[in-house]
């Protein structure tokens, strides 16, 4: 058949589509530490989305490839599933990819030029004579998939593939090794329809070659030399991309890979390794070390610097059409990765991340659920803990003098601020699910109080560590759950609880109130004092709990019962039992609905338990490293169930969830420094001073309208904490001899001191206040009785 013949013209479109992104698994990131604004992923041994100008702008789902011989013999790549992934040098995300069949084998290289915005793919295809190699490419311009427009056009003398959106553009084109085209023949079309998939489908060969193609889905088919490279260049016009991808195959595949190599290695030159993890960790470990600092600076921006999203990944990608995925910003997240850089020396990554918060911070002094890299928010909810990791991160930089000029004065307060007002409850936990008051979330909250009040003085500074010792000291009533049928089943006393509901303030019955358990579809959730999760590890490692405390040894005996689960690669601990988040118990996809599974990460937080515990904590950190994928990758999730090789699920391994998850190679790298130096690297200097552990006894009891304590020690004060300046009128036995004290400002609110030391067990505080700016009464009266015994 002539070329003549072939179908021509404006590619068919197909009746509906649904457009959805690449494996969340991935092989390998990439990006060029130059001036380039280009991001690239791997999956499934192809490359996967591609970003630009920013982290949260994809461009690209994917760019595979088939082998073909054009009558009775084709193969996707990307099905082929027979490949091997190497880092240069480790650590380096400069990625060859080794395609292995019985008739062929494909060497794929792939860097970023480190000058402009071009990603570079060299290729060299081995075998049959009779084989050819052919690309297939979906565009994703400007993350949409119904307005795409798609050319095949010659633009200065080169054949180009051409797609364009918006303010974006894009420019495929190809060399073989003598500089001279290598895209042999070409078409452009519409997913589902006229795609080259489907060619090849219908035709067992390249019979389409369409010219234009969209507004919609559109995709690129080319058929390629066998051995060259291509270049797909990212600019604001076709034309602009066109001339940028000339520019890079006119320098040369070798002399950029060079170059991108070499921006890599130093960087990673300035990273400082402790000397002795050399003879403490084994080879798996220690290269997975190195490669964690790569994944963690990869995630980077470059418009927003500091701004480190999550993963360059969608969850389920190949079942989702999530314009946000993972890679957006979490403060948490954030704040847990600075953690690592801080750790490794890495001051000026650390001090961007910061400032990039201080940018964000909302004018009441939290920061969003999570964001697009500008600022503006993806999900709508408020996590307390996402207040106070920023906190803990300027006071981290104050403890090594290593602040500089940033001024964190204004943000501290503002958070602090907000912390002392909504604390101790949240409105979600840090997994985005259920409100109330979590161990893991308070923990960070008093640390944060703890940690700001450096940067705070006189009762400002007394009022930060008021709330934060008064939230310590009631702890146990807040999250403690003994005797419960869960508890019995464990053989254990009892457990700090996931979470406690926001009612748990004002009377104890609030923890046999329902939990709502989400991702479980119509699942009904249970009792609040039945749910355990990992979190409250998160007490010992801040020091507000020793890790041999009778609590927390109850805790970590119940959670190692019912949160662990074995692997072939090592034991994995759940979040929570009854999470939903994760496949479904036949493998298919999270889709609203499945079945939580094991995280590497919280593994790396048990393991600095065991560290906390006297314990040797390379297994866990050895787990970790084993779970890793094809690519030695960290996932967010591993399969823990029994294999299902159809959905390519294998126990211990990595699932379809994310992969990298920032967070966990941040982790890897604090718990292999933590083992170094014997004790965690990221505990808050402060907390860990104040607290070491040890349980406080309070010479007075704090009450707020929101936390409204009923009882106080004799010999304790009655201090009462409200937001707005206030007169409170108080008496004692049914208002006997009543008085009225001012409010003083305390900087994070205003505090009266009741003079109750004096009172005797039996005896009963009465008071109410009076709004003085809106010059209204509360409305209503409040009891406080007096006790004998320990601080309640």
């Amino acid at each position: 058949m002539s070329e003549k013949s072939y179908p021509k013209g404006v590619a068919p479109a197909p009746s509906s589509i649904y457009p959805t992104w690449a494996p969340a698994a991935k092989d390998a990131v990439g990006t060029a530490l130059g001036t380039s604004r280009v991001w690239f992923t791997m999956a499934q041994g192809i490359i996967t989305e591609v970003y630009y100008p920013r982290l949260d702008i994809p461009q690209l789902k994917d760019l595979g490839f088939i082998i073909a011989n054009g009558t009775d013999f084709w193969i996707e790549l990307r099905r082929l599933g027979d490949y091997t992934v190497t880092w240069q040098d480790d650590a380096i995300p400069a990625i060859t990819i080794t395609h292995h069949h019985a008739r062929f084998m494909l060497t794929l290289k792939i860097c970023i030029d480190p000058e402009r915005d071009v990603l570079l793919v060299d290729f060299m295809l081995k075998g049959d004579a009779e084989l050819q190699l052919y690309l297939l490419a979906a565009p994703r311009i400007g993350e949409d998939a119904t307005s795409n427009q798609a050319w095949r056009d010659v633009w200065a003398g080169h054949l180009m593939l051409w797609a364009e959106q918006g303010p974006f553009g894009m420019a495929l084109t190809a060399v073989d090794r003598e500089g001279r085209p290598a895209l042999l023949q070409s078409s452009v079309g519409l997913v589902g329809r006229s795609d080259g998939w489907q060619d090849f489908k219908l035709n067992n060969g390249m019979a389409w070659h369409y010219a234009q193609a969209g507004p919609g889905e559109v995709a690129f088919t080319a058929q390629l030399s066998c051995t060259g490279t291509l270049a797909l260049g990212l600019s604001s016009s076709r034309e602009a991309a066109a001339t940028l991808a000339l520019q890079s195959l006119s320098s040369g595949f070798e002399t950029l890979w060079a170059r991108y190599c070499q921006g890599w290695q130093q960087w990673l030159e300035t990273l400082h390794w402790p000397p002795e993890l050399e003879a403490l960790l084994d080879s798996k470990s220690l290269i997975l070390l190195r490669r964690s600092a790569t994944v963690i600076k990869v995630h980077e921006d470059r418009t927003f610097p500091g701004a480190f999203v999550a993963s360059l990944s969608v969850p389920w990608g190949e079942a989702s059409n999530s314009r946000g995925g993972y890679h957006l910003v979490w403060a948490r997240d954030l704040v847990e990765t600075a953690g690592a850089l801080v750790a490794l020396d890495d001051i000026a990554d650390a001090q961007r991340c910061l400032i990039y918060l201080i940018a964000t911070q909302q004018a009441n002094g939290h920061w969003l659920q999570n964001q697009w890299l500008g600022g503006k928010p993806f999900w709508q909810g408020i996590q307390l803990d996402e207040t106070a990791f920023p906190v803990l991160l300027a006071s981290a930089l104050a403890e090594r003098n290593a602040l500089g000029e940033v001024r964190v004065g204004d943000m501290v307060r503002r958070a602090l601020g907000f912390i002392a007002h909504e604390g101790p409850m949240t409105a979600q936990d840090r997994w985005e699910e259920t409100p109330g008051i979590n161990t893991f979330t308070v923990a960070v909250a008093i640390a944060a109080l703890v940690e700001g009040s450096r940067f705070l003085a006189g009762l400002e500074l007394d009022c930060a560590l008021m709330l934060a010792d008064t939230w310590n000291t009631r702890l146990e009533e807040y999250t403690w759950a003994a005797n419960t049928n869960l508890a019995q089943q464990l053989g254990v006393p009892g457990y700090y609880m996931r979470s406690s509901p926001k009612d748990i303030l004002i009377h104890e019955g609030a923890k046999f109130e329902h939990l709502l358990i989400k991702n479980r579809g119509n699942y009904p959730g249970v009792a609040a004092d039945e749910q355990l999760a990992i979190g409250c590890l998160q007490l010992a490692r801040f020091g507000l709990r020793a890790a041999d405390d009778p609590a927390m040894v109850s805790s970590v005996q119940a959670i190692d019962l019912l949160l662990k689960a074995n692997t072939p690669n090592g034991p994995v601990w759940h979040r929570y039992n009854g999470d939903g988040y994760g496949e479904h118990p036949d493998g298919a996809p999270f889709d609203g609905w499945g079945q939580g599974r094991g995280w590497p990460l919280l593994s790396g937080e048990r393991g600095h338990l065991a560290l906390l515990a006297g314990e040797d904590a390379r297994p866990y950190l050895q787990a970790m490293a084993r779970m890793t994928g094809k690519g030695g990758l960290l996932p967010e999730q591993v399969w823990d169930s029994v294999a299902i090789p159809e959905r390519g699920l294998y126990p211990g391994q990595p699932s379809g969830s994310a992969m990298p998850l920032v967070w966990a190679h941040a982790e890897f790298i604090k718990l292999a420094l933590s083992i170094a130096a014997g004790a965690p690297v990221d505990r808050p200097a402060l907390t860990w001073a104040r607290y070491g552990g040890r349980h406080l006894q309070l010479d007075y009891a704090l009450w707020q309208p929101r936390q409204r304590v009923k009882q106080l020690v004799a010999g304790q004060e009655l201090r009462v904490l409200l937001s707005e300046a206030s007169q409170v009128h108080w008496g004692k036995n049914d208002w006997q001899n009543p008085a009225d004290v001012i409010t003083e400002d305390w900087g994070l609110g205003y505090v009266a001191r009741l003079p109750t030391k004096e009172f005797v067990a039996g005896e009963h505080i009465d008071f109410t206040f009076y709004w003085l700016d809106r010059k209204v009464w509360q409305g209503e009266n409040f009891q406080v009785v007096v006790i004998t015994g320990d601080t309640p």
